[in-house]
């Protein structure tokens, strides 16, 4: 790759029709963290992750919270890590973005990408990355996580951010995914989970794969955000997740229908309906982020705890080996 790529702020184009990043509004603006108006000498870009079980809301949550960090005057980008590549749909007003390793292959390889083929300029400016991945079935989708954060690197695409974030798909299970974590490239790990024992059990899957790069990495726990299932007691069952992993629940996202209604018209809740309650709670998680200071090393627990947990919760009844094995009518 030619060494001027590096050094190149090229420009990054922005779709007809979009909205440019508006004046930034009286709210939030806690001790006038906007960039404009913040001390350059205090200044440092934090890069951080989104993980959490498949079918969770991470992106959805993600893109919201983000359209309000950029609507309090943050400059952001949203680095997509999922094949789907939706990390960036609500913001871009589209079904899918074109991803880096679709362009790659179109182009012959990543090196002959100019930064603003794979890099597109969504609402209130929020840069917009999606790495992608090969077809089903075919090659390592991972890999397209590495070969994107790279080449953003080398491009000069992490210039001028207040905030990166990576939108990770599911559970830690591959090396590619893990990108994020392993190599340093987030200091700070957000786990979208609920009540439900399967998004419980991703997230502490999910600390002891932060716990096992914290200490060569320095990479934190940031805390649990409890996406809404509705299930019993479920706020203070994060509340108590959280504590035994040595974190903190840093937002409950209650459950509304407004959410679903905005994704139908590919928008986040933000620009849908800026003066609906939810709104405001995707804005409060913003500004928890912005503000956060509770940065862990975390302490996972062993399946029998977490079950244990649940149990204590009423949410999973005693285990009975007797009634193992046995169908409905027998049992």
């Amino acid at each position: 790759m030619p060494t001027s790529r590096s050094t190149d702020r090229r420009h990054v184009r922005q779709p007809a029709g979009r909205a440019a990043r508006p004046a930034r509004p009286a709210w939030p603006s806690p001790g006038d963290r906007a960039p404009g108006n913040r001390p350059k000498e205090e200044h440092r870009m934090r890069q951080i992750a989104f993980y959490g079980k498949g079918g969770i809301g991470k992106s959805t949550t993600q893109q919201n919270t983000m359209a309000a960090m950029a609507e309090m005057g943050q400059r952001v980008m949203i680095v997509g890590c999922d094949p789907k590549a939706d990390s960036t749909r609500l913001i871009l007003h589209s079904k899918a973005q074109t991803s880096v390793i679709q362009l790659a292959a179109e182009k012959g390889s990543v090196e002959d990408l100019e930064l603003d083929e794979v890099l597109v300029e969504g609402q209130w400016g929020i840069k917009c990355v999606e790495s992608g991945g090969p077809e089903p079935g075919v090659g390592c989708a991972g890999r397209g996580v590495i070969t994107s954060i790279t080449y953003l690197e080398e491009a000069g695409a992490y210039e001028d951010l207040d905030f990166v974030t990576y939108d990770v798909l599911g559970d830690v299970v591959c090396g590619g995914f893990a990108m994020p974590i392993r190599q340093g490239k987030a200091q700070e790990i957000y786990i979208v989970t609920s009540g439900e024992m399967m998004a419980m059990y991703a997230a502490n899957n999910i600390a002891r794969g932060i716990l096992k790069y914290a200490h060569s990495g320095g990479v934190r726990l940031g805390g649990l955000i409890c996406n809404s299932r509705k299930t019993d007691r479920e706020d203070e069952l994060i509340m108590e997740l959280a504590r035994r992993l040595n974190t903190q629940m840093i937002h409950f996202i209650p459950r509304n229908n407004v959410v679903q209604h905005a994704e139908l018209r590919r928008m986040t809740v933000i620009e849908y309906d800026p003066k609906n309650s939810q709104a405001d709670e995707y804005r409060q998680l913003a500004n928890k982020i912005v503000n956060n200071d509770m940065k862990t090393i975390p302490t996972p627990i062993t399946m029998d705890e977490l079950e244990e947990l649940l149990i204590d919760f009423g949410i999973m009844a005693q285990e009975d080996e007797s009634v193992i094995g046995k169908a409905a009518a027998v049992a």
